[in-house]
């Protein structure tokens, strides 16, 4: 069999907490904590929480923004060779940038205001080689068509955009080299309802005009379910649930999840739904609960929760779920 595209082993940031006059380390912000999940090429992982879960953190780790703690990175080049992105230095890592790329959550935000369409678009060409004018307005071109976005736009800067077609701007910049892995941050939630649809239909048609794969990260369960071929779910810096979409959203494994569908509105107002409120507050991932982390807003908790930390298990194949009776429980979504 191939090696998946991108393969996350135990994956660990920690962030250092310290106090007094010698800044001496007290503790640990566990921000990620043993997350490992896999995806294949030309597939997209939906990777969902509430805001400070740790998703972001997860992908800025992939991407060897930040160093992770510990844990592997395992990708797999063009030539088929697995190298491992969390032990390679920055002058190794410069190769592989070109082929792992980033779309941000802010789409004015992640465009230089003082640079025209054509520079914004164009300098991760003029970085990897591509110093002829010409042929870099030629391949800017390009990409403004591809992404909807007429030509002779490239001459104007980014305040003239709407926040659409600015995040349609940032798509282009991710093409730019031509990369295999988009890690995708939130793309489409600073953006109106209507203009998110059409965000997520452009990308759904660029992954299959480019064969591009996808990590997307989201905190919204219904762009996650229409964009998304699998789903993992993270609660508190860990990885609580990985299924197929399907299997997902008809039956959670986990009851985070399962809380987290119950949370979505229906469009129906004869419908009377559950909020999906949990009791309690999240923990802090400076001091996170003994145990399963979850434990103490579950409803299902027994002792051997507060006790027993669970491991992420094969619930059925292709669902894991990280909670101790996950095989047992019936989780009811609607």
């Amino acid at each position: 069999m191939i090696a998946p595209l991108l393969e996350v082993r135990g994956l660990r940031k920690y962030f250092p907490l310290a106090k007094g006059l010698l800044r001496r380390v007290t503790g640990y912000v566990r921000a990620v904590d043993d997350v490992s999940f896999t995806i294949q090429e030309g597939e997209t992982l939906g990777l969902v929480g509430e805001s400070g879960c740790g998703k972001t953190t997860t992908s800025r780790c992939i991407l060897r923004a930040i160093d992770p703690t510990g844990g592997e990175i395992l990708y797999r080049t063009r030539d088929d060779t697995v190298v491992d992105l969390a032990q390679m230095s920055a002058g190794q890592l410069g190769p592989l940038r070109k082929d792992i790329q980033m779309i941000f959550q802010d789409p004015f935000g992640s465009l230089n205001p003082r640079m025209t369409l054509f520079d914004n678009v164009g300098e991760p060409l003029l970085v990897n080689g591509m110093r002829r004018r010409q042929d870099r307005m030629d391949h800017v071109v390009e990409l403004l068509r591809l992404v909807g976005l007429r030509p002779e736009f490239m001459h104007r800067f980014p305040h003239a955009f709407s926040g659409g077609q600015r995040q349609r701007i940032g798509i282009a910049r991710a093409l730019a080299t031509g990369p295999r892995l988009v890690v995708a941050d939130e793309p489409v939630s600073a953006l109106d309802v209507s203009v998110q649809a059409q965000v997520l239909n452009l990308l759904l048609e660029l992954q299959s005009r480019l064969r591009l794969t996808f990590l997307f990260v989201a905190h919204d369960l219904s762009v996650v379910r229409h964009i998304s071929d699998r789903v993992a779910v993270m609660y508190v810096g860990q990885l609580v649930e990985l299924a197929p979409t399907a299997a997902i959203f008809s039956r959670p494994r986990h009851p985070y999840t399962a809380a987290l569908m119950r949370a979505v509105p229906v469009p129906d107002p004869r419908v009377v739904g559950d909020d999906g409120i949990l009791p309690g507050e999240v923990p802090s991932p400076a001091s996170p609960p003994s145990g399963c982390y979850f434990h103490p807003r579950c409803t299902f908790a027994e002792e051997r929760c507060r006790r027993e930390t669970p491991v992420l298990q094969e619930v059925t194949p292709g669902h894991f779920a990280r909670c101790h009776f996950a095989a047992e429980l019936e989780l009811g979504v609607g």
